[in-house]
């Protein structure tokens, strides 16, 4: 089952037409990923200052199919749909409310994004931690 992030749409967030400018999915994405990882009790942070390595985006592929727009209310989602050594891909959607008798709302944006483990010192390529792994496997 994927993690289900609520996001208010702001002004802040459209263009001059009132639609989520395009990139701000990335944002959205982003946000959402780092709260599914702190559900599991993987802070960001906390990783990096324990296991000297941290997460980098490696990939990004997003897919465009209907606009949000100023004061909507969506739900972002993030679930692991890959692992290996070194890398997961998070398989994300961008959902409008759900409707009335509906599994979720309509789908308006999704992508699929690699993220990769690096040393923080050197920004190498390494190993996801196994304790790590197992709890992201576990989710």
């Amino acid at each position: 089952m994927a993690f289900r992030w609520p996001v208010r749409i702001y002004w802040e967030d459209t263009d001059a037409g009132g639609i989520v400018f395009y990139a701000n999915y990335l944002k959205f994405f982003e946000r959402a990923r780092t709260e599914w990882l702190r559900s599991l009790g993987l802070s960001q942070q906390a990783l990096r200052e324990l296991t000297g390595g941290m997460f980098v985006v490696t990939d990004a592929r997003v897919r465009y199919l209907r606009p949000a727009r100023l004061d909507d209310e969506l739900f972002v989602t993030a679930q692991l749909a890959e692992s290996a050594r070194a890398s997961l891909t998070i398989a994300q959607q961008a959902l409008a409310p759900q409707e009335p008798g509906a599994a979720h709302g309509p789908l308006l944006c999704e992508g699929s994004i690699r993220i990769g483990w690096v040393d923080a010192a050197t920004m190498r390529p390494a190993r996801i931690p196994p304790a790590v792994l197992q709890r992201l496997s576990a989710s």
